[in-house]
């Protein structure tokens, strides 16, 4: 279930598809190893600079490319999922937006 989420429909089904794809393939308590399927993925499709957290209980402050952002709940995890801001640094950095988390 998408909870919140700036990116388009396509690539919000697309990182639905990854983490499930993911937790085919991983334990469910390794959220390392998850989180860093979906970032790899997500480097090879859309450029570098992605990020992606995992995990059932986290808090999270960051700064992100417009656009690229996804806050999404599968099984018992959590997945946020968005273009860091050191990709903006080369763009025009009136595309950015600021996201506060804190996730129980």
């Amino acid at each position: 279930m998408v909870e919140d989420s700036d990116m388009p429909v396509k690539m919000q089904v697309q990182a639905m598809s990854l983490a499930s794809q993911a937790l085919d393939i991983f334990d469910v308590v390794d959220c390392k190893s998850i989180a860093g399927h979906i970032k790899k993925e997500f480097d090879e499709r859309y450029g570098s600079g992605w990020q992606c957290v995992v995990g059932s209980n986290f808090g999270c402050f960051f700064t992100h490319s417009k656009g690229t952002f996804i806050y999404f709940q599968l099984e018992t995890l959590k997945f946020l999922i968005f273009k860091g801001f050191y990709s903006l640094i080369k763009q025009n950095l009136s595309q950015c937006c600021i996201i506060f988390f804190t996730l129980l």
